[in-house]
């Protein structure tokens, strides 16, 4: 029987990869991420995931913070969807976890590099074929390095599309391979077919979780939540289409429409957020540009609600 879990939303992603029980699936990971010869032989994981202690409980942060053994630092979420201002808050965790190292008396070259890690079910960059993105300090006109002590690293998951794994496939391809197709799979299934302990490891922490009634009980709203928050901002762009085509018609001209998407959006998004709600006048006064930046801002407030 399929597993039925699928590793793509957070709280299956944070046990599978945020267990402490379970560190040689984050090392794997790691490794498959970064490559390289500085392998990474041990790491700790400094957020274990917490159990809920009653039905009331909101769940713990769902990104994993780790540390290697060569002192390097890691934040390694999942996202769903492309949420506004993901890339600044990546590269303002990766600077956190820079920054928190220092301390009185401490020396600059004893710093640890800091690295961000987003696997996303979404395309962030659809003009580039590479599965892996891998971001850093650097000139671009020389291709300079300045440091690789900040990192931020995507893999996007959109762009690995083959339904059978190709012989020869690289460990990070196999990963790939695995959040898209494991819960649709058997462990034995992906025992056989992606030939390596670890991956037999990860699926037996899905299996788990589709196992324990409590632990499923989390999966499942979790689910809900990433479902219901995509819902709630698919709505609010349909229903400001719906209003920009209207007031665009009726004032002959393609800006109408653009700017009455907009104010739709905005509209809809403040009623869900519980603020009041802006007046036509109000929004007459902004331009398009604008408009934009209020939508997204609301827009990653509602999705920060948790």
């Amino acid at each position: 029987m399929a597993i039925g879990i699928d590793p793509t939303v957070d709280f299956a992603f944070k046990k599978m990869l945020g267990s402490p029980e379970h560190s040689r699936v984050t090392i794997h990971f790691l490794n498959a991420v970064l490559g390289g010869v500085s392998r990474i032989t041990h790491v700790e994981i400094l957020n274990p995931i917490l159990d809920q202690e009653g039905e009331d409980d909101k769940l713990s942060i769902l990104d994993v913070k780790a540390q290697d053994d060569l002192g390097r630092w890691f934040n390694i979420e999942m996202q769903t969807a492309n949420q506004p201002g993901l890339r600044q808050r990546l590269a303002y965790y990766a600077a956190s976890l820079y920054v928190g190292q220092m301390h009185l008396g401490d020396d600059y070259h004893d710093l640890r590099p800091a690295i961000s890690i987003c696997v996303i079910d979404a395309l962030l960059f659809p003009g580039v074929p590479d599965l892996h993105l891998d971001f850093r300090l650097r000139n671009g006109r020389h291709d300079l390095v300045l440091t690789d002590d900040l990192q931020v690293h995507f893999l996007e998951l959109p762009k690995y599309n083959h339904v059978h794994l190709p012989a020869g496939a690289t460990a990070l391809e196999k990963w790939a391979y695995f959040f898209r197709n494991a819960s649709r799979m058997t462990p034995e299934e992906i025992g056989r077919l992606l030939a390596d302990p670890v991956f037999l490891e990860a699926a037996g922490v899905l299996e788990m979780i589709a196992q324990s009634p409590q632990e499923r009980e989390m999966y499942e709203a979790r689910l809900k939540f990433e479902r219901d928050q995509n819902w709630r901002i698919k709505a609010a762009k349909d229903e400001g289409r719906a209003e920009g085509r209207a007031e665009g018609h009726a004032e002959g001209r393609a800006e109408g429409i653009e700017r009455g998407e907009y104010a739709g959006q905005i509209r809809l998004l403040q009623r869900l957020l519980g603020t009041p709600e802006s007046t036509s006048s109000e929004l007459a006064d902004l331009d398009v540009a604008e408009l934009s930046r209020l939508a997204t801002q609301l827009q990653a407030q509602l999705r920060a609600r948790s």
